[in-house]
């Protein structure tokens, strides 16, 4: 049976401070797979683009000529992906590459179509930070939930694994541009029947002097985000079954 290949997908945006450092530990992940390593630079300003420009002989770089979100770069590095199996890897270093062997074991045991890697479910090490952050991660987690039925514990988390089948079935119907991203894809998998797995992992949460870039008005979107894709993703739903 021939071996799985591994497509990491790192979007990217003013991260020239850490770029290097992250791609530095994603190759040093602990994983036999071969990997394939897709970057899409959404119209930073800070020179992290000057930097990507000479690593494209290693990887696969893609720029997005301005700054459309999060979201709109994922899909990119998802239509470009060829990988069999696709991990979303955030440019920061707030998710640590060596959590792989966990995230990827469900998908390669054959258990799994997705799998999210959850930061209020493990037992490595945590950075103590925002209280706010975390009371509206329960909220907005609480509330997908209601809507797909899950019981996720981190419905926004950065990683995120999929069958290069699952999120290739998905991509077309993906409109969100930032971080209304993660409750859209989560509807549109809880409500066509995949199997997902949720894994503690490590993290290590950075401050805004640090670069982070999430904010409240995030949060107040990602509410309608969670209504309007879970309203359009089962409507498609319920077309299929009458196909």
């Amino acid at each position: 049976m021939p071996s799985k290949t591994l497509s990491i997908v790192i979007p990217c945006y003013n991260e020239k401070k850490t770029i290097l450092e992250i791609l530095a530990r994603v190759s040093a992940a602990p994983t036999d797979l071969p990997k394939e390593v897709v970057i899409v630079d959404d119209g930073s300003t800070d020179g992290t683009r000057d930097i990507l420009d000479g690593l494209r002989d290693r990887y696969a770089v893609i720029l997005h000529d301005r700054n459309r979100g999060k979201g709109a770069a994922l899909r990119t590095g998802f239509a470009a992906a060829r990988g069999d199996i696709i991990l979303v890897q955030d440019a920061d270093l707030e998710y640590n590459p060596q959590d792989y062997p966990k995230l990827l074991s469900p998908i390669l045991e054959g258990k799994a179509d997705v799998v999210y890697g959850s930061r209020f479910a493990g037992s490595g090490p945590h950075r103590v930070l925002y209280f706010w952050h975390r009371l509206g991660n329960q909220g907005l987690t609480m509330l997908s939930n209601m809507f797909t039925n899950l019981n996720l514990s981190d419905m926004e988390t950065g990683y995120k694994v999929f069958r290069k089948e699952v999120i290739k079935d998905i991509l077309p119907h993906l409109r969100a541009d930032r971080f209304g991203f993660e409750p859209e894809v989560t509807a549109w998998l809880a409500h066509h029947e995949n199997r997902i797995y949720e894994v503690g992992i490590s993290y290590e949460g950075r401050t805004y002097k640090d670069g982070k870039k999430i904010g409240w008005w995030d949060g107040v979107k990602a509410v309608g985000a969670i209504v309007y894709s879970n309203v359009m993703s089962v409507r498609h739903a319920g077309r299929k079954e009458t196909v």
